[in-house]
C-alpha cells in the first residue's frame, strides 16, 4: 500500500506536539510495510519563498496553488492509494482534498483541532471556552477577535477559508478522530458516524518503566489555556514540602509567573524548555504528570507519556482527557473538574503508587503503535476498496 501522508508543519521554533506525532507515525507506518511519500510544507519556510509566491500567500489557506500543482504530479507519478491529511494550514490548503478526489485517490483526515469552526482551532479566546463561531455561515466573531494570529484581516481570511471548504471537509472520505470529544465536534458539525473513526495518536514504547520518583510534573506550553495559574493557585493552598516537589517545564507568556512560584516556595522547580531526554529524566524523578488544560483540550500528549512512562495522570475533566486518563478498572489516574484540584494533589501523591501499573497497562492496551498501527492501516483498507466511485 502506498500513501501519501500531507501536512503542513508548524514553525519549528515553537514546540509542536503535532509535528512529533507525524513524523511518529510515518515511522510507525513504514515499519508495519507501508510506503510513506510524506507531502509537507514548512511555515519556516515562508520567509524564503519567491516574491511571486509571497504575493500570493494570503490566499493559501483557501487554494494554495504551487501546493496543488506539487500534488498532482506526485499523485500522477506514484499513484498512491490514500493520501492522509493533517493540518492544511496555512500553505497546502484544505483544497488538496479536491485535488486527490480529482485525481481518485480518497481522503482521510486526522483532526487534531476544532478549525472546522474556529479560526484559532482551540474554542478558547481572552481567557476562557468560546464557540462563538458555531453554528454560523461566517465566523464574524472570530474577525471582531482578531482570533487568528491577533490580525483582524488574517482572521478574516481564515473565517472566510472556512466558510469556502465547509464542501471540502464534508467530502473527506473517512475522519480520525482523536478523542471521543473531537468526534462530537465532528457530529456536530455535520458529519455522519459512518465517516468517523476514533483513534488516538500513540507513542513509541519506551520500555519498563523506572521505578517512581516523588511529587508532580507539569510539562506544556506555558499560556493560559494550559493551566499552570490553575495548577500554582492549587498547589498554593498546601504548606510548603507537603505535596512533594513540583516540576514546571516549558515556555510562554507565563513564564514569570513559573519563575516566580519557584523563586517563593522551596517545592517548586522550574526547569525551563527540555528536550525529550530532559522530559523523560523529568518523568523518572515524578510520581505523577499533571495535565490540567482548562480549554477543551484534544490529545495532550504529556499524557501519552506518562502512561507509557508507568506514571499515573493527574487531570483536568476537559476536552479529550477523561478519554485518555479513563475511569474505573481501567482508570490511569483520576480526572478532577478544575475547582477539585486543590484536594486532589494530596490524593494523587499518597495514591500515585497504586496507579502506576494501571498507567503502563492503559498505555500498552490502548495507545501502543502494536495497537494502533493496525488499526490506521485497516481504515487505509476499508477506504480503497470502497472507492471506485472516485473518478480516475
Amino acid at each position: 500500500m502506498k500513501v501519501v501522508v500531507a501536512h503542513n508543519r508548524y514553525r519549528e521554533a515553537i514546540p509542536s506536539g503535532e509535528n512529533v506525532i507525524v513524523d511518529t507515525e510515518i515511522a510507525q507506518l513504514r515499519a508495519a510495510g507501508i510506503e510513506v511519500l510524506p507531502f509537507q510544507r514548512s511555515s519556516d519556510s515562508i520567509g524564503d519563498l519567491p516574491l511571486a509566491e509571497k504575493a500570493l500567500l494570503p490566499l493559501s489557506p483557501i487554494y494554495g496553488r504551487s501546493a496543488q500543482r506539487d500534488l498532482s504530479r506526485l499523485i500522477e507519478s506514484e499513484r498512491p492509494d490514500v493520501l492522509h491529511l493533517h493540518n492544511p494550514y496555512p500553505l497546502l490548503s484544505p483544497w488538496v482534498v479536491r485535488t486527490a478526489h480529482a485525481h481518485g485517490v480518497p481522503v482521510v483526515q486526522t483532526v487534531h483541532n476544532y478549525r472546522q469552526v474556529c479560526s484559532s482551532g482551540l474554542y478558547f479566546r481572552d481567557g476562557h471556552n468560546c464557540t462563538d463561531c458555531r453554528g454560523k455561515l461566517i465566523g464574524w466573531p472570530a474577525v471582531q477577535h482578531r482570533c487568528y494570529r491577533g490580525s483582524a484581516a488574517q482572521s478574516a481570511l481564515m473565517a472566510t477559508t472556512l466558510a469556502v471548504h465547509r464542501p471540502t471537509w464534508r467530502s473527506v472520505d473517512r475522519f480520525i478522530a482523536l478523542t471521543d470529544r473531537i468526534a462530537a465536534h465532528l457530529r456536530d458539525y455535520g458529519i455522519s458516524d459512518e465517516h468517523i473513526v476514533v483513534k488516538p495518536n500513540g507513542l513509541p514504547d519506551p520500555g519498563e518503566p523506572a521505578p517512581l520518583g516523588d511529587g508532580f510534573l507539569y510539562g506544556a506550553r506555558l499560556s493560559p489555556e494550559k493551566g499552570l495559574d490553575l495548577l500554582l493557585d492549587a498547589w498554593q493552598r498546601h504548606p510548603d514540602g507537603s505535596l512533594g516537589t513540583l516540576r514546571i517545564a516549558g515556555d510562554g507568556e507565563l513564564r514569570p509567573l513559573a519563575e516566580k512560584a519557584a523563586a517563593e516556595r522551596s517545592d517548586v522547580i522550574y526547569l525551563g524548555i527540555l528536550d525529550q531526554e530532559g522530559m523523560r529524566a523529568a518523568r523518572r524523578e515524578s510520581a505523577v504528570v499533571v495535565a490540567v488544560p482548562t480549554w477543551n483540550d484534544t490529545l495532550p500528549t504529556v499524557i501519552l507519556e506518562a502512561m507509557a512512562a508507568g506514571r499515573p495522570v493527574l487531570g483536568t475533566a476537559v476536552g479529550g482527557i477523561p478519554y485518555l486518563v479513563g475511569s474505573g478498572a481501567e482508570a490511569a489516574g483520576w480526572v478532577v473538574e478544575p475547582s477539585g484540584l486543590a484536594d486532589a494533589l494530596p490524593i494523587a501523591r499518597a495514591g500515585a503508587p497504586a496507579f502506576a501499573a494501571a498507567a503502563r497497562r492503559r498505555y500498552l492496551t490502548h495507545f501502543h503503535p502494536d495497537v494502533l498501527t493496525p488499526r490506521l492501516i485497516e481504515i487505509y483498507s476499508s477506504l480503497t476498496a470502497n472507492s471506485d466511485h472516485l473518478p480516475r
